[in-house]
């Protein structure tokens, strides 16, 4: 007997898709369904802005700021960027914030509508190319200034490696090697994670030096917040592993933050990539 309290549609087998479902049986919920009048409407909503990951053995690092810009003002200085995903993924969000945090909520639900119909989580890369739909979905508004550019993270069982996903405004996937940043910050957070980022880093340390780029990129990009000693706003940072992903506490962060902040007190610069010296001369010619 069927639920009277549910819509035929919910009880017919169907698409493992939950934006196909949405898109068919409530359109008007989906982010990208908005009519805007023409024109560039950028800086009518709270922008998002600096990102960063990082791979270490075993695992992925996402980090985000907490600035969130209108313009040249400061719209809010604790906005939550990163989000979990799923038990081994995560996202983080550039561009607008409004409507990044709800394709962030359609992802997530989409994830999760997959594992219940077809009784198994989508691999690594199929959670990838559903993001990639979603932000193809969005490439009007985004022709409007309204764009949402994610970084996608997570730890592949088939590899047992953390791995990094970027993407372009008309849904375009990369897989980035190592490290990778976006946002507004993005070439100054790169930058620096060029020079700290090693292949053989702890989880620890590679959160650490995720928040040395962040600094980096504040430092230099007025759209990206610094850690906030004052009000005691710090990044938010996901770390990912075969155990699952787990958010740094406030605690925690607050810790990396404040031996990140005190180093910039003996070198505001920040720290000094190693150099090999174990070469000589001759082998160098």
């Amino acid at each position: 007997m069927s639920d009277p309290r549910l819509p035929a549609a919910y009880l017919r087998p169907g698409t493992s898709s939950f934006a196909e479902f949405l898109a068919d049986q409530a359109p008007q919920l989906a982010p990208a369904r908005t009519m805007l009048p023409p024109g560039d409407h950028a800086d009518l909503a709270p922008h998002g802005t600096t990102i960063v990951a990082l791979t270490f053995p075993g695992g992925v690092v996402l980090a985000g700021d907490r600035r969130a810009t209108m313009g040249s003002m400061i719209a809010q200085r604790d906005i939550q960027k990163v989000f979990q995903t799923d038990e081994y993924s995560a996202v983080g969000i550039a561009g607008t914030a409004g409507i990044a945090v709800e394709m962030v909520r359609l992802f997530q639900t989409g994830l999760e509508h997959y594992e219940k119909i077809e009784g198994n989580p989508l691999s690594l890369d199929g959670k990838a190319n559903r993001l990639s739909a979603l932000i193809r979905g969005n490439l009007a508004m985004a022709m409007q200034g309204l764009s949402v550019v994610p970084m996608f993270v997570g730890f592949d069982p088939d590899t047992e490696q953390g791995r990094i996903f970027s993407y372009d405004v008309t849904g375009g996937r990369y897989e980035e090697f190592g490290y990778h940043s976006v946002g507004s910050g993005s070439l100054f957070a790169r930058g620096s994670l060029k020079k700290l980022h090693q292949p053989d880093l702890g989880a620890d340390t590679a959160a650490e030096v995720a928040l040395e780029a962040l600094y980096d990129a504040a430092d230099d990009d007025s759209a990206t917040g610094g850690p906030d000693l004052m009000r005691r706003i710090f990044p938010i940072v996901h770390v990912i592993t075969a155990e699952g992903d787990h958010r740094l506490t406030d605690e925690e962060t607050a810790a990396i933050a404040d031996r990140v902040v005190a180093g910039r007190r003996r070198r505001p610069d920040g720290p000094l990539a190693e150099l090999d010296t174990t070469g000589t001369a001759e082998e160098a010619r």
